[in-house]
């Protein structure tokens, strides 16, 4: 599905790792890794943790939320979005989502706005950007905090309202990376949290080390062990040094689908918004109504063609692990639903061939045709 590439300094960074016994969550990787995504997404602290979900939970965690404050979040995203917020004692309220591009709908977010409103979160759904301005003049209109999930935008933009183009990653009060195996730049498992805020940057660096005290082995709350180590962040270094060519691939990646399916029956693609450059880092279709089957059945049937893919996430307000917490009763979010239950995404990590990428398009034609 999503198959990473290895064509730069990882090796190089690794062995010297090897070499010079740093490898666990200490050494000097960690903090250029940290220093280079930051400068690159346009914040001055990045924080790298284990994981995209660990980011998310130390992000949300450093905002100190209180039992009874919400947190507005779409729908349709991964869970880990709503578990951070729950662990944290908060109650996320899931909105529901812009069909076009699977993002939170700023009109929805806005309308669930309540007294209790302290963030609001935007994710950039497969590497396409949430509409940040509308989302942006909300959170300072209502004077919450914007938390940015960035997990799968690496380089993604969005032009502002002044015509400059601003990085994901760099546009909320705090943010996070996923660096997993099927993301642009991965580290195998790993994220970051990106916040220009220094107070936020303190507490997120504190909390994902169990949030030490004046003397060791004393600590002042309950944090954490989501370090990254080191060997990681030499892999997400040598990875960063070369962010525009796999951005490159994955947008020629994503151009080539396009056209090949341009004109498939039965299909709907995902187009850019407006002022916005995705990254590609996943590539989504959707089967428009006419198609009397869903995402489950076009998966099964394109694997009978040789065709790996991975179906759409399940919008939270349907997720039972939330719903045995008493979240989301009578909660009905038609586009999440429809679009939950008749997208997939289609193989398209850096390493795959333009042969096999024509290979999968002429498999989902001929499923399409014959459906």
């Amino acid at each position: 599905m999503n198959e990473p590439r290895f064509g730069g300094r990882e090796l190089d960074y690794v062995r010297d790792c090897l070499e010079r016994g740093w490898i666990s969550g200490a050494g000097d990787y960690i903090e250029r890794f940290e220093s280079r995504w930051a400068a690159y997404c346009g914040v001055r602290h990045g924080i790298a943790v284990s994981s995209g979900t660990a980011a998310l939970q130390v992000a949300i965690d450093a905002l100190g939320l209180a039992p009874g404050d919400e947190v507005i979040l779409p729908a349709f995203t991964i869970i880990s979005c709503a578990l951070a917020i729950v662990r944290a004692g908060a109650t996320p309220v899931a909105v529901d989502c812009d069909p076009a591009t699977y993002c939170i709908d700023p009109a929805a977010a806005r309308a669930a706005v309540t007294t209790r409103t302290r963030a609001v979160m935007a994710v950039h759904m497969y590497g396409h950007p949430a509409d940040m301005a509308a989302i942006r003049d909300l959170a300072r209109e209502k004077s919450l905090a914007l938390i940015e999930d960035a997990a799968q935008a690496h380089g993604a933009e969005c032009r502002s309202s002044d015509g400059a183009w601003e990085r994901c990653g760099g546009m909320g009060t705090i943010a996070i990376f996923s660096f997993y195996a099927n993301k642009p730049i991965t580290t195998g498992e790993g994220g970051m949290v990106m916040t220009g805020d220094d107070a936020l940057a303190q507490a997120s660096r504190k909390l994902r080390n169990l949030f030490p005290g004046s003397e060791r082995f004393v600590h002042e709350k309950a944090g954490y062990n989501f370090r990254l180590t080191n060997l990681q962040a030499a892999v997400g270094l040598a990875q960063c040094e070369r962010i525009e060519a796999i951005l490159e691939r994955k947008r020629a990646i994503g151009a080539r689908y396009d056209a090949a399916l341009a004109a498939a029956p039965g299909l709907v693609l995902r187009r850019p918004r407006e002022n916005t450059r995705p990254n590609h880092c996943m590539y989504p279709v959707l089967l428009d109504d006419r198609v009397g089957f869903g995402g489950a059945e076009f998966a099964r049937r394109l694997a009978a063609r040789g065709v790996e893919t991975r179906p759409f996430f399940v919008g939270m307000h349907e997720q039972p692990a939330l719903r045995a917490r008493g979240l989301f009763e009578g909660v009905r979010l038609p586009v999440t639903e429809r679009i939950s239950r008749r997208g997939l995404y289609l193989p398209a990590g850096v390493a795959i061939r333009d042969a096999d990428v024509d290979r999968v398009a002429e498999a989902v034609i001929d499923l399409l045709r014959d459906a």
